[in-house]
């Protein structure tokens, strides 16, 4: 529990990059307030067309007792909607990484400037985190499908798909926010996991709070420069990487650098 909570702190912690860098966290606003606007309208839309939807997949309850065919029908109506916020949640940082990913590789580069002092020199490149992204999307739906059957479950089953659904879609978010700055530092995908497994209570801690953030309305748009910074200082505490002292900072940025260093 100490790590899943030392997890959902790098996401407070990226929220100061808000005092470091303003004005690249708030660019970092529109591309999800546009991913957002696109999402939500399709959400809206599949929830006005769930109730028609649901009766189409059931025409044997037709003949059930009222009681039976309704609570059948809200089941998996529920489980549908709450499979589709899955999808939203992934499609939104998958989209909105790739849409805006000028701006958020600024705010990474800045977060890791003031951590550490320095950038990594490797590329992370748009094309590998096209696919990235991409196969993030993938992963998602099969997240959604197990999460929706889960939740046709009786009784329990709302409950244990909305666990399952928040569990899994979490350690995506984290493999998917994290892997700039571990590809940064020459990592390929399987060593990226690695690095997650090593630290899979705090990658979840980091994940599962940043997906209920997303849950919350306009919360994803509001979280996502914080979670990108977040993710970052994940980074380099999974790694070991030790944060240059604030006021060695403010000294250095003072001082003349030396030609022969």
């Amino acid at each position: 529990m100490k790590e899943f909570l030392a997890g959902a702190a790098l996401l407070a912690r990226g929220l100061g990059q808000w005092r470091r860098t303003p004005g690249a966290m708030a660019l970092g606003l529109i591309p999800g307030a546009v991913v957002g606007l696109v999402l939500g309208a399709a959400l809206v839309g599949w929830a006005i067309l769930l109730s028609h939807v649901v009766d189409d997949w059931t025409p044997f309850a037709d003949g059930w007792a009222p009681f039976w065919a309704d609570a059948l029908r809200a089941a998996i109506g529920a489980a549908s909607f709450g499979a589709a916020l899955f999808v939203v949640a992934i499609s939104f940082t998958a989209l909105t990484l790739t849409v805006g990913e000028p701006i958020y590789d600024r705010i990474w580069r800045a977060t890791e400037r003031s951590a550490l002092g320095a950038v990594p020199d490797s590329e992370y490149g748009f094309w590998r985190g096209v696919g990235d992204s991409v196969r993030l999307v993938l992963r998602g739906i099969l997240v959604a499908v197990l999460a929706w059957l889960v939740g046709l479950i009786p009784l329990v089953g709302g409950a244990l798909g909305a666990i399952v659904g928040v569990s899994l879609t979490g350690w995506l978010l984290a493999d998917e926010l994290t892997s700039r700055s571990l590809s940064a530092r020459g990592l390929d995908r399987k060593a990226r996991r690695a690095v997650l497994r090593e630290n899979r209570a705090r990658a979840l801690g980091f994940g599962v709070t940043t997906q209920l953030c997303f849950l919350v309305p306009l919360g994803a748009v509001a979280v996502m420069p914080a979670a990108v910074a977040g993710s970052t200082l994940w980074v380099h505490a999974a790694l070991g990487e030790t944060p240059r002292p604030a006021t060695a900072s403010r000294s250095s940025a003072t001082q003349p650098t030396d030609p022969a260093r």
